[in-house]
């Protein structure tokens, strides 16, 4: 879990004290989990803005709330508070936010993240080229955008079929295909011509 400093909490409670915002607190949440671009946040919380899944976590000053799909991975995490020349700097450590932690009942999203970032991107850099979730829509329809040597390559068609959408429908429960948003005109990285 979370632990949040003592010189953190006294610098978060000035934060919070002046939005002027009665019950105002924090929450704690990690973008692309389990993923090479995992970044930890802090956000202001104002009453209303946690959601019903949210950990709530209570500090003498504040509350905050713990994204319940993030708690996998904040494990070890520290919020610390260091006094410098400058004034001072607020430092988030997960060392496991980008350590694939998915499970059966992961969100949709962090298990193709987690095959696109663990599975296909490792065989798609042999060419310079990158696959990413832009994001999921209906039907469980996953929207990839490629990138690198995959941007106007000749045969990011078959990529897109054979390897990506295959790979991913298989390892993914849930997921019943890809589709493309790659401006595929600009050629001028492509693998393939």
């Amino acid at each position: 879990m979370v632990t949040i400093t003592e010189p953190a909490q006294e610098y978060l409670a000035e934060l919070l004290k002046k939005q002027d915002c009665e019950g105002i607190g924090i929450r704690v949440f990690i973008l692309d989990p389990g993923t090479p671009k995992a970044e930890t946040c802090i956000s202001f919380c104002r009453p209303g803005e946690e959601k019903e899944e949210d950990e709530q976590k209570s500090y003498p000053h504040f509350d905050a709330w713990l994204e319940q799909r993030s708690i996998p991975f904040l494990e070890d995490a520290v919020v610390d508070y260091a006094k410098d020349s400058m004034g001072g700097q607020l430092t988030i450590k997960a060392p496991n936010s980008r350590l694939p932690k998915i499970r059966d009942d992961s969100p949709l999203e962090d298990r193709i993240n987690y095959v696109l970032y663990n599975e296909i991107n490792p065989s798609l850099a042999s060419h310079g080229g990158v696959v990413s979730l832009e994001e999921i829509v209906e039907d469980s329809i996953a929207v990839l955008k490629f990138g690198g040597g995959c941007q106007g390559c000749g045969m990011v068609d078959v990529t897109l079929k054979e390897g990506v959408e295959k790979t991913l429908v298989e390892n993914v429960p849930g997921l019943t295909g890809v589709r493309d948003v790659t401006d595929h005109s600009n050629r001028e990285n492509a693998y393939f011509q």
